[in-house]
């Protein structure tokens, strides 16, 4: 091989590499025929189980603005007081939660939709207008006691992460 220029050790490392993509795609199909196959058996989101666990909680973390360095980091802060599925729509909810935004400090109900890929809920907000802030696009989704998103007020956005926290618990470091 070596007469033919060709170096072994760079054969071994495509080929390593072909095997690791090989292994990640298929580990990527069976995924999606897991959750194809725990949607299919009519698993139900835990909608009673989100209900209890965003209700009387604290959204804690970080957010960044789209044109300014991804380490540039603004701090937030969510307090939820209620997380309500409402009747009669199975996507649509009213979260009441505390926005401190620039001087406003204000309790609002606003109704999202929650969207579920499986188990994992997700927040979207469309263009929603909130009385004395502004219209808000968002993806917000939930996992393991954090959250992750993207978010857009009026012609400024970015992305948002933190912890999901009990109301009274102090933050972890």
């Amino acid at each position: 091989m070596q007469r033919l220029g060709i170096n072994p050790m760079g054969g071994w490392l495509a080929a390593s590499f072909l095997l690791v993509v090989a292994f990640g795609f298929l580990s990527l199909q069976i995924d999606r025929v897991g959750l194809a196959q725990e949607q299919s058996k009519g698993a139900k989101p835990p909608i009673e189980e989100f209900e209890k666990y965003l209700s009387n909680s604290v959204l804690t973390g970080s957010f960044t603005l789209d044109g300014q360095p991804l380490s540039k980091l603004e701090e937030e802060r969510y307090e939820i007081k209620s997380a309500k599925k409402l009747d009669g729509d199975d996507d649509l909810w009213e979260i009441k939660t505390r926005i401190k935004y620039g001087n406003k400090d204000l309790t609002v109900p606003v109704v999202v939709t929650l969207q579920w890929v499986g188990r994992t809920p997700m927040i979207v907000l469309d263009s929603v207008t909130i009385p004395g802030l502004g219209t808000f696009s968002a993806r917000v989704v939930f996992h393991d006691r954090k959250y992750a998103g993207t978010w857009k007020h009026d012609n400024v956005g970015g992305h948002l992460f933190g912890r999901v926290e009990p109301a009274g618990e102090p933050s972890k470091p």
